[in-house]
């Protein structure tokens, strides 16, 4: 038999200066069983970074031709693909030609190993945003994690803080390729 997703309630207080958003955002969000808790920071980090009132979480890994999270037009077409993690290089060049915006927000213990070989694959990708975040960031996020997630998130001056269980934690955002998220919607 099948082990059924994890539902995290998840509470988030957004002020993302870099773009000028300050939200309260309440939902849920599922954890399938083979997703580790720092691909599920990965998916929460990179919804606080791109947030607009049309972002949803997808059903990701358990629908391989899906990103993490997307913004779809009115006509149904993908306005905004989101992935995160260390994805091959092909998901994201087709990713660009179909959709109208591509953010990786690339992040894991391979990716200085990933960077060297697959950004210059991704460089000439008018429409591609890669943005990396140190690992041990969201190792540290991952192992305060409950199903009842509560964070204050803080985007300004290139650098994410995040507040979490009576902790602040922060990391650089490297802009890696591509336009700065700054005129996302």
């Amino acid at each position: 038999m099948a082990l059924p997703s994890t539902v995290y309630r998840a509470a988030l207080q957004l002020s993302h200066v870099d773009r000028g958003r300050y939200e309260t955002l309440s939902f849920s969000i599922a954890r399938h069983p083979s997703e580790t808790a720092e691909r599920l920071v990965l998916r929460l980090l990179a919804y606080a970074l791109c947030f607009g009132p049309e972002l949803e979480f997808t059903r990701g890994i358990c629908a391989g031709d899906e990103p993490d999270l997307w913004t779809k037009a009115p006509d149904g077409r993908v306005a905004l693909w989101v992935e995160v993690g260390t994805p091959e290089p092909e998901r994201l060049m087709k990713a660009a030609r179909h959709a109208g915006r591509v953010v990786l927000l690339a992040s894991g213990p391979n990716r200085y190993r990933w960077d060297g070989p697959q950004l210059p694959k991704l460089a000439g990708i008018p429409n591609l945003t890669v943005i990396g975040l140190d690992d041990r960031f969201v190792r540290q996020l991952a192992a305060s994690l409950s199903r009842a997630i509560a964070w204050e998130v803080t985007v300004t001056g290139g650098s994410i803080y995040v507040t979490a269980a009576g902790m602040t934690c922060d990391a650089q955002l490297e802009l890696l390729a591509g336009p700065a998220l700054d005129d996302l919607p």
